[in-house]
């Protein structure tokens, strides 16, 4: 390097331009993007849930009750219709998502991405109907 070389250990500052919080709300994929990360906490509160009543279930049948007299409440009802549709949304935007996430080919040959995603349903489906009947045979 030569001695004239404005040489300085400092990075010159950037300009960036500035991006209003509201970014998302610009184009429709962004929402639902935005949308489809904020119901991971959704999901994440159906699996504490699951596991505070696996714990009430541990704790014997006087505590399984009184989990599920909290359940009944109003409060918990409306977080968990709220929780559910969220969730729903999840699901449905990332199997609509898997063809792009995974590809499979079959022959060297890309399957199209309805019969990727048709199949995400209907295995989401057959899993459904199947606790279902489980469930309600009890």
């Amino acid at each position: 390097m030569s001695a004239g070389a404005g040489y300085t250990l400092y990075h010159p500052r950037w300009y960036r331009r500035r991006v209003s919080v509201w970014w998302w709300l610009q184009s429709r994929s962004y929402t639902g993007f935005v949308l489809r990360e904020l119901t991971s906490v959704f999901v994440a509160f159906f699996a504490l849930i699951l596991l505070w009543q696996v714990r009430a279930l541990g704790g014997g049948p006087e505590a399984y009750a009184r989990f599920l007299a909290r359940l009944r409440s109003p409060l918990f009802v409306t977080l968990d219709a709220l929780a559910l549709a969220f969730v729903l949304f999840h699901s449905i935007t990332w199997f609509n998502l898997a063809p792009t996430a995974m590809v499979v080919r079959v022959r060297g040959k890309r399957l199209p991405d309805a019969l990727v995603a048709g199949a995400n349903y209907a295995a989401w489906i057959a899993l459904s109907a199947a606790v279902a009947a489980i469930l309600l045979r009890g």
